[in-house]
């Protein structure tokens, strides 16, 4: 990266335009460099939760743009921030061809992508399990129609009964490398790699309710389980009508919308724009410090918690960082994990059985065969639980590559 190009990176940042996905020097300079991940670490694994109460208030859309009721593209905000960032700083010119992107592949440890060059493992989502082919559709729905921007990218598992079918929603291509079609400076940031997703999993064979929904016309059931608090979506606009329309249980909309998704995994959306709108991952500890401890033994290391927000949760749109929590990522341009203090520290954390697995996409160590043709098939199973019973699974990123190309939707394929 030229001198001239990370001054410009700079003056974005300090214009508090918007984090654009080039490359480490536009995110904060103040975060401690995480340790690099250890897939063989010795790990301690617990077991481990309570209740919510619902709060009800009928909004139908909240959208970022405060005088008008269609959201600025993300585009258009990249743009926006070019422009300003060359205005403040004086006499530079972006050059998009000495931004070479695959300057940086003999170093990045997970992909070509800048952001990623200074970890060999990132958080890439999440696994839920559904067990009812309407509950299967009304989640997708509920997300897709709920969460501006958020698509189907991939699905595997044909139409006809006694298979499991999987379909993996998210803002943007999964790749953690730079997409052919990414030009800069015209490029979204929807277009750009490195997006987290949510993977659904629908098997037919399975008898038992993970979550059933209450009866009548509008959900009010709780989300089965405490161990997750929720999953936090930063979004242009979001739609409560969508979300109750397919199944949702809206617990409050005071400013951000907290909802239980149909599928029974707790959402969070504010109104905002971050490079990835998956931001993180809320989960609910008897004790911060030592799930902390665990994390620490993945490479998951405190970086400066995220908002979606130029305010940085000051307004009434965006609640600060709750208090004593840690936030964790393997990265600080990644998906995190938020790690959030147990109100009562005696009781124990209760699973949430939809959630199948935290996904961490990792880079092989040198010496390790990866996922080549003469090595073993890929386990997603979780290897290991986190002290509020949250299941971990470990997928190379060779493996996620093939996967990509081989349930890509057809739009959506190179």
């Amino acid at each position: 990266m030229t001198r001239r190009f990370a001054m410009i990176l700079s003056a974005i940042k300090a214009l508090s335009i918007i984090l654009l996905p080039l490359g480490a020097a536009a995110f904060s300079s103040t975060s401690p460099a995480p340790s690099r991940w250890n897939f063989r670490s010795s790990l301690v694994v617990r077991p481990a939760i309570s209740n919510e109460s619902n709060h009800h208030e009928h909004v139908d859309r909240v959208s970022i743009s405060t005088t008008t009721t269609s959201s600025q593209s993300r585009r258009s905000l990249l743009q926006k921030g070019l422009v300003a960032a060359s205005a403040a700083a004086t006499n530079l010119i972006i050059d998009a061809s000495q931004y070479d992107k695959n300057q940086y592949a003999a170093n990045a440890a997970v992909g070509t992508l800048p952001e990623f060059a200074d970890t060999n493992a990132i958080c890439h989502g999440l696994t839920i399990d559904v067990t009812d082919s309407n509950q299967y559709e009304e989640t997708i729905e509920f997300f897709t129609k709920g969460f501006e921007g958020m698509k189907v990218l991939r699905e595997r598992g044909g139409d006809g009964g006694g298979m499991v079918k999987d379909t993996w929603l998210g803002f943007g291509p999964e790749t953690p490398n730079i997409p052919p079609e990414f030009e800069l400076p015209v490029s979204s940031l929807s277009q750009y790699g490195g997006h987290s997703s949510l993977h659904i999993r629908y098997d037919p064979f399975a008898t038992t309710p993970l979550y059933k929904r209450s009866s009548g016309a509008f959900n009010n059931e709780p989300a089965p389980g405490n161990s997750i608090a929720y999953l936090q979506l930063g979004v242009p606009q979001y739609r409560i009508s969508q979300m109750v329309k397919y199944g949702g249980n809206v617990l409050d909309a005071y400013g951000w919308v907290n909802v239980v998704s149909p599928s029974g995994l707790p959402v969070r959306g504010i109104v905002g724009i971050t490079a990835d709108p998956m931001m993180f991952l809320a989960v609910n500890c008897v004790d911060v410090a030592k799930s902390e401890e665990f994390y620490a033994k993945l490479g998951f290391v405190r970086q400066e918690y995220p908002y979606a927000r130029l305010n940085k949760g000051q307004g009434q749109f965006e609640p600060p960082q709750p208090p004593k929590s840690v936030y964790v990522a393997p990265s600080p341009n990644s998906m995190g994990i938020l790690l959030l203090q147990n109100k009562n520290r005696k009781k124990a954390i209760v699973p949430n059985p939809v959630l199948r697995t935290l996904n961490v996409v990792y880079a092989p160590s040198e010496g390790d065969t990866g996922n080549n043709d003469s090595s073993p098939a890929v386990s997603l199973d979780p290897v290991v639980v986190d002290p509020s019973s949250v299941p971990i699974s470990f997928i190379p990123v060779d493996y996620l590559e093939k996967e990509i190309k081989a349930t890509a939707l057809p739009m959506l394929s190179n």
